[in-house]
């Protein structure tokens, strides 16, 4: 009996010590990398703590108007937009973001730098949006859009001061957009129906979306808005 109990005890103990390493592992600190994520190749593009690698689109330094805080990248007050210093074309992207009421923002791609334009003439954008706000919108204006071509699939937006996590793929010029484990914008970047939906619309075709290795950003669009878990696998 006494080596039943042993045993018994034994199997509770290695049960809770696998609960405890399995449930910690799937549930990651923000801003961190978990075992798995970083065997398959992800890697922080913000730790939370500060702004290494990003600064000012078109520019050097980091503006004062952003800011880290609580373990957040922040837009305190207007600043201009910012990038990652380091450029990718084929990546999966996740990104968590969190909007103030009525707020306005965006998450974008394959961003070149060209002197006296601004970042959306190159590259296309997620829509961050405060949807409650502005219910009289196009709907490919609304969170989470491809901003100004393809409106969402699902519409599962979070109301403003809550947090949306967004993946953006992209995968030799297949894009997909994902909101919060749902699937809501599917597109391929060069076909003629893409080039015939930029073409119509305010983005300068010649340079939009170019197929090269392109910066990320997140935008100012003088609202206060709030990004963290932002991390990177090259596909």
């Amino acid at each position: 009996m006494a080596k039943v109990r042993s045993y018994l005890v034994t199997g509770i103990i290695s049960l809770f010590i696998i609960f405890i390493t399995t449930g910690c592992e799937g549930s990651p600190e923000h801003n961190s990398l978990t075992r798995a994520e970083r065997s398959e190749g992800w890697i922080l593009l913000f730790d939370g703590e500060s702004s290494e690698g990003w600064r000012r689109y078109n520019g050097d330094n980091f503006p004062e108007g952003w800011v880290v805080e609580d373990g957040t990248l922040y837009m305190r007050e207007r600043a201009g937009d910012i990038i990652y210093d380091r450029k990718f074309l084929n990546f999966h992207l996740k990104i968590d973001w969190k909007i103030s009421e009525g707020g306005n923002s965006g998450i974008f791609i394959l961003a070149q730098e060209m002197e006296g334009r601004p970042i959306w003439h190159t590259a296309p954008e997620i829509q961050i949006l405060d949807n409650d706000a502005h219910p009289n919108l196009n709907p490919t204006q609304f969170a989470p859009s491809l901003y100004d071509l393809i409106p969402p699939s699902v519409q599962n937006t979070r109301p403003a001061g809550e947090w949306n996590t967004v993946e953006i793929i992209l995968d030799n010029a297949h894009l997909t957009i994902r909101q919060n484990d749902a699937d809501v914008v599917h597109t391929m970047i060069g076909t003629s129906e893409w080039n015939r939906m930029v073409g119509e619309s305010k983005f300068p075709d010649e340079i939009f979306a170019r197929l090269e290795p392109g910066f990320i950003g997140v935008q100012d669009h003088g609202d206060e808005v709030w990004f963290r878990n932002i991390k990177v696998r090259e596909l």
